[in-house]
Order: structure tokens, then C-alpha cells, then sequence
């Protein structure tokens, strides 16, 4: 097999490698063989820094110390490759074209220190992955012996460099979002909510375990887009998403007449919240919630409450509590609390369940 043929294979392999998982360890686990066989070398570190956090990185290495890592942060300044590499990002540089003599590579303090830990690095070439979205990367080969890296070694790695910053990017955001999906996760299963939640109208970041079933038991399967959601709720969301969020026309709210799917003996209530912005991007949680087929308002009650607190007993016997029904009404908690005291107090009662209950006898009548 010829150089070149070689070399195109190995290309292949390593392209397969660095596309076969979302996470950055077995990336580079996968990668490292084909890497040292594409560019030899005797060490070779990749850092990804943390979003956030300046100067701070994560590590994957082959056959350094860990010593070498351990201290990186407090002798970051004088390492040369790192001062070299960024300021002229997604361009390999040999250790040449790092420092302008050798005795002054010589005398570095970083020099020094690998020589100490018994890696003594003689040849280095690096290049800085600008993966933007603040975060950079950068990988860097080592040789003990005083055999410079080529300018064949220099294009190779060049040519590596944008499937290298591609794989950096997609395993960086893969691991955000699902850093982000566990904390959205462990919030919405603290609730015992049957929640989506989308980052844009169209793409979906996380969904609760039950909510698929609920889907299935509302809605018909034609009525469902690709993604599983139904396509009116996809639509209402990006007509709130155009409109900032702004839910004052009751678009932020949706309900399903349960005799629509036989489900006689209660009603769906969909509620879309604008949850705080991420890295740039508003997230929306879609909340579904079975409601209990509303119990009507007395009409013996109706002649003792004024037309609000009619209003707000309606609400209490479809099952909606205090803060639902104060955001309905543009209204503070306090205030429907206070409406909520004087029905109790005309209706002699003294809270929600004995108010559902008594609601409840009165509208199915005399006992025969």
C-alpha cells in the first residue's frame, strides 16, 4: 500500500473515531491509535476549556504524568505552546514557529518542569481549536527525541483541524444540553409534572417519561407531527415565541374537551411557560395536566356570590388553585385568597375540599 493510500485510510478511521459517541473520553479513547499512526509522536494531550470558567480546562492525555495536568493551571504563563497557539487559532504551529531560538525554548520554565516529571519534550506542535461560543480547545503532540515535526506532519494535522473543531463543538453541546435536560428533568419529576420542553418550537430538549402515554390518550395519531407533539401545539408555541412570550390573549393556555377522545369524566389543560433563557435561547416547558371534568356552580350559590367570586369557585371546581387562577385573572394570590375567605365565609364553609364536596352532592341532586 502506498504513503498516500495509507494515509487516506487512516483519515477514514480516524473520521469513524471521532464520530463514534457524543462524549469527549471516548472520543478521544477511540481516536488516539489512529492519531499517534497518522502523526507520531510520544505524548499528546487534548483541553477543552469549561464554559465560564477562564483558564480552567478539561484534560484527556496518553502516557503523561499526572503531575503534568495537576499543576497546568499554576504554570499555564510560561508555557510557550499556549502563549504561541492563541493568538493565531485553527493554525498548527511547530515548536519553530513558536519560540525564535532553541536555546530560549531551552531555558523556559516549562522546559524545565517536563524535564523534572522525566518527559523530556525536545519537539512540540500544537494548534488552538477555535470552537467558538466561548469555548476553545486545543491539541498538542510531544516528542522526546530532537526529530522535528515536518511540514508534512504541520499540513496533516491542518487538514485534521476542522473535523477536530467539528467534534470539540457537537460534544460540547451535547454535553450542556444534557446537563441541562437533568436539571430540567429533576425539576419537572420533583413537580410529578407531564411536561415538554422545547428550546425552540421545533426542537425538543427533554420530555417526561409519562407524557408520551398522555399524548397517545388525548390525541389521535394523525393529529401528531414528526416529533410526537400535536402540530397545534407546535404552532401555538412559535405564534407565543413570536410574540416574546406574551400570554395576555390566552394563548398560553389550551384545553381538550375530554369526550373528544371518550374520556368523558375529564378535560386536558395544556400550559406553556417561558422559562429563563440559556446560553442565548428562551426554553419553554409545555405542561400538561388532567383536569377532572369541572363541577357546575350551584345555582343556590350563585345567588349569594357576586359574579367574581362565582367566577373563582367555577375555577376552584375544575381543580385550578390560587396561582393559576390569579395569573388568569391578571391578579396577585393574595387577592383571589382574599376573594376565596368571604365565599367561605357566605357559603359557611372552611376550605377547597369542603367546597368541592358540598359542589359535588348538590350537583348530582336528591338521592332517590
Amino acid at each position: 500500500m502506498s504513503r498516500d493510500s495509507r494515509e487516506r485510510t487512516l483519515t477514514s478511521k480516524l473520521a469513524e473515531a471521532l464520530t463514534s459517541s457524543l462524549h469527549l473520553s471516548e472520543v478521544f479513547s477511540n481516536a488516539e491509535d489512529v492519531l499517534f499512526q497518522l502523526l507520531p509522536a510520544d505524548y499528546m494531550a487534548l483541553c477543552v476549556s469549561r464554559p465560564g470558567r477562564q483558564g480552567d480546562y478539561d484534560w484527556w492525555a496518553t502516557k503523561m504524568p499526572a503531575p503534568f495536568l495537576a499543576r497546568y493551571s499554576e504554570l499555564a504563563e510560561d508555557d510557550f505552546v499556549r502563549s504561541a497557539v492563541v493568538r493565531r487559532p485553527n493554525l498548527v504551529l511547530r515548536d519553530t514557529e513558536m519560540v525564535p531560538q532553541r536555546k530560549v525554548l531551552e531555558r523556559s520554565r516549562w522546559y524545565r518542569y517536563c524535564r523534572e516529571l522525566g518527559m523530556p519534550l525536545e519537539q512540540v506542535m500544537s494548534v488552538l481549536l477555535d470552537v467558538k461560543g466561548g469555548v476553545h480547545g486545543g491539541l498538542t503532540l510531544y516528542r522526546e527525541r530532537r526529530r522535528p515535526f515536518s511540514r508534512r506532519d504541520q499540513s496533516r494535522l491542518q487538514g485534521l483541524t476542522p473535523l477536530l473543531t467539528h467534534t470539540v463543538r457537537n460534544c460540547r453541546m451535547y454535553a450542556e444540553v444534557a446537563a441541562r435536560g437533568q436539571m430540567l428533568d429533576a425539576f419537572f419529576h420533583h413537580r410529578g409534572a407531564r411536561c415538554v420542553v422545547r428550546a425552540s418550537p421545533f426542537t425538543e430538549e427533554l420530555r417526561t417519561p409519562s407524557t408520551t402515554a398522555l399524548l397517545k390518550r388525548w390525541f389521535h395519531p394523525s393529529e401528531l407531527g414528526s416529533s410526537g407533539l400535536p402540530t397545534e401545539l407546535v404552532e401555538r408555541l412559535a405564534l407565543l415565541a413570536a410574540r416574546g412570550g406574551d400570554g395576555r390573549l390566552g394563548w398560553d393556555t389550551w384545553a381538550r374537551d375530554g369526550e373528544v377522545r371518550g374520556l368523558a369524566d375529564q378535560d386536558l389543560r395544556v400550559t406553556f411557560t417561558r422559562l429563563p433563557e440559556r446560553d442565548g435561547q428562551r426554553l419553554w416547558a409545555l405542561e400538561f395536566q388532567e383536569i377532572p371534568r369541572a363541577i357546575p356552580v350551584p345555582e343556590a350559590w350563585r345567588q349569594l356570590l357576586t359574579k367574581r367570586e362565582a367566577e373563582v369557585v367555577s375555577y376552584v371546581l375544575q381543580g385550578w388553585d390560587n396561582q393559576l387562577i390569579a395569573e388568569h385573572f391578571g391578579r396577585a394570590r393574595g387577592t383571589v385568597k382574599k376573594h376565596l375567605q368571604r365565599v367561605f365565609d357566605k357559603l359557611g364553609m372552611d376550605s377547597r375540599k369542603a367546597l368541592m364536596s358540598r359542589a359535588g352532592l348538590m350537583s348530582r341532586g336528591p338521592l332517590s
